[in-house]
């Protein structure tokens, strides 16, 4: 199989502006020595494991690693609330906001590390008088309150590995989650408000209970006040529950390797797959690039707009951001209520000064117009970040021209819920950045871009992203399917993790994430990534978003179509079609030329923000979407697409 082929070149490189290195947490030097030292992966984990967690007992061993099992600092016992709040609460950061909060009808909440560390150890007291134990799993749907944020650090208090589920997922999905898991506990809401007005939540839970008899008991916060049905010995009330509640309890003493939580996340076919992560590698990874990533000082306000029931919001919207004594700020409501410009209004009034957001969402602001940001005062920002998947090198120099004011460095990350914790990003103080690139490897990650046989590609060519060592975040496995783990991830090579990403670096070392291999299309015997062509496509001055599939051609083996969507003022047409033609024949060539280009108001997307090709590449072949469709957060965007098809 031939390599990815590399199609685009990106010559403009921003060096980190000089007062923001001069301050920054990790400087230049410092850094050049953590990548020396991350030559040999144990030396620099244990090290930044040592300084930036607290240990009850130490580890006797770095690292075992029996392919492709990995246990790190074996033997050592931690805990992850104790590392979020009983170590800050010691000292000044007692009074210190730990969550600002905001509801998307406006209401606020401002939670102190000694607030929060009280209402976690009444939950952590509720869930034993549960009978939840070490080792239970406690299941917990509910929408971006501080609640959810108490309930999952009072399950590390007591060792109760818990199973986040996104709000907004249907009762079939929640059902399979908890029966998977075998969760005893679920912990949820009356509701939350979106785009606007209230919608329900317990009686999602009910539908998903009714078909899930291993609960036991129902935690219900009270949020918006909805009737709700409460059943008899089995649905409780949080408040009033956390009225009887001790508010000592001392954090458990748990073993480095001891489960922390279980995350599901979809694949294309089967069954989600429950990522399994542990304690103190997890911890260690996410408080550590928590720092240096996002340059963490005690001042900041920090917002990432993920909902904590993904990955992104696990690790850098709590334990990343606690662990550290940072400021989180929470956010319940979508970006554009009741008013397009809600992101900036939001960051003018509680001076945000770290911003980290999707790509998906910075098109969307994109196509909104710059008018909306423009409104408001966002010179409290410093520092840029974007997570989810590639940005395109247009999306990422209008975020930092019209978001940053051309001051603030951007930090593009990648990472997966596989990952635990960021993997490839720039050091904002230490690394120049590139738009649309990664750039380097955190320090002590070893990254390779290998070709189907496992060897290494040569830059700029393409080939599959693959990480060579074992690093402290690693999912320790899939919960109950040992060998679904080995056959995903590390059947491809020996001893080597594979993404599922395609990707090529540039004669300066930098990554640049290509897209996932099933997206890669094979046009005339070339390997085409999506990512290129649609970065392409959205550097037309009128697009603001576009999505690339490839369909069976027989004369080409693959056609390549573009799903596009115009700007707010643009009407789609046959010259904008053209236009969108010339502009990739130019900054790509004519082999990447779509053969179809279809307009659209809105691409299918998963509630998290990422673009689902595979039901695109359904529709644009001519046939029905197929596959597990629990993820899509509009299901009226498929509805319009194969309609427009028909017309």
């Amino acid at each position: 199989m031939p390599d990815i082929e590399s199609l685009l070149e990106e010559k403009r490189v921003f060096k980190p502006p000089r007062d923001f290195a001069r301050a920054a947490n990790w400087k230049r030097k410092q850094v050049a020595e953590l990548r020396r030292l991350g030559q040999k992966p144990e030396r620099l984990w244990a090290k930044l494991a040592r300084e930036q967690i607290a240990w009850f007992s130490p580890w006797k061993k770095v690292l075992d690693w029996k392919p492709p099992f990995a246990k790190w600092f074996v033997g050592a016992k931690t805990n992850v609330s104790y590392n979020c709040l009983d170590r800050h609460i010691q000292g000044w950061r007692r009074n210190k906001a730990a969550i600002l909060w905001e509801g998307e009808p406006g209401d606020t909440r401002t939670i102190t590390y000694a607030e929060l560390h009280r209402e976690v150890c009444r939950f952590a007291n509720v869930l034993k008088g549960l009978g939840v134990k070490r080792g239970d799993r406690v299941a917990i749907y509910m929408p971006m309150l501080p609640e959810l944020a108490i309930a999952m650090l009072a399950c590390t208090r007591i060792g109760a590995p818990h199973s986040i589920v996104f709000g907004g997922f249907s009762a079939e999905a929640l059902r399979d989650r908890i029966q998977d898991a075998g969760a005893r506990v679920v912990v949820t809401s009356d509701g939350g408000h979106r785009r606007g007005a209230p919608f329900p939540i317990k009686q999602t839970v009910d539908q998903a209970c009714a078909e899930a008899p291993g609960v036991e008991k129902v935690v219900v916060v009270r949020r918006t006040g909805q009737p709700v049905e409460m059943k008899p010995g089995r649905d409780l009330w949080w408040h009033e529950e956390m009225k009887q509640a001790s508010a000592k309890c001392p954090p458990a003493k748990l073993d480095s390797e001891h489960p922390l939580f279980i995350l599901y996340t979809s694949g294309t076919t089967g069954r989600p797959k429950g990522i399994l992560h542990s304690t103190g590698g997890y911890l260690t990874h996410v408080t550590a690039t928590a720092r240096a990533v996002f340059d963490l000082r005690d001042e900041d306000i920090y917002w990432c707009t993920a909902d904590i029931g993904w990955i992104t919001g696990h690790s850098y919207v709590i334990y990343g951001l606690l662990s550290n004594g940072a400021t989180t700020l929470m956010f319940e409501g979508a970006p554009t209520t009741p008013g397009p410009d809600r992101f900036w209004d939001i960051i003018e009034r509680w001076g945000v000064t770290i911003f980290y957001t999707a790509p998906t969402a910075i098109r969307t602001f994109i196509r909104l117009g710059d008018e909306h940001p423009k409104k408001h005062d966002l010179s409290s920002l410093r520092l840029l970040g974007t997570v989810g998947e590639p940005i395109n090198p247009e999306a990422w120099m209008w975020y930092h021209r019209v978001i940053g004011g051309g001051r603030c460095p951007i930090v593009d990350t990648w990472w997966q819920t596989e990952t635990g914790g960021i993997m490839i990003a720039p050091l904002p103080g230490a690394t120049d950045t590139k738009p649309g690139s990664a750039t380097l490897p955190f320090p002590g990650v070893h990254a390779a871009i290998l070709d189907e046989q496992g060897e290494p590609v040569s830059p700029p060519h393409g080939g599959f992203l693959a990480i060579t060592a074992p690093w402290p975040g690693m999912l320790r496995g899939i919960w109950g399917d040992r060998k679904r783990f080995v056959e995903t991830y590390w059947s491809k090579w020996r001893n080597t993790y594979f993404p599922g990403d395609g990707a090529h670096r540039d004669r300066r070392g930098y990554f640049w994430i290509m897209g996932r291999i099933d997206d890669v299309m094979n046009v005339s015997g070339h390997r085409i990534g999506t990512m290129e062509v649609e970065s392409a496509i959205v550097a037309h001055a009128d697009v603001a978003e576009a999505a690339v599939v490839g369909r069976p051609d027989e004369i080409t083996g693959t056609a390549i179509v573009a799903f596009v969507t115009p700007r707010s003022h643009v009407a789609g047409g046959e010259a904008l079609q053209r236009g969108i033609r010339a502009q990739v024949a130019k900054q790509i060539g004519a082999i990447a030329k779509p053969a179809e280009i279809r307009f659209t108001e809105a691409l299918p997307k998963t509630r998290s923000g990422k673009i689902m090709r595979r039901l695109l590449r359904d529709i644009a072949a001519g046939g029905a979407p197929a596959g597990d469709t629990s993820t899509l957060e509009d299901f009226s965007v498929l509805a319009k697409l194969r309609e427009s098809e028909e017309d």
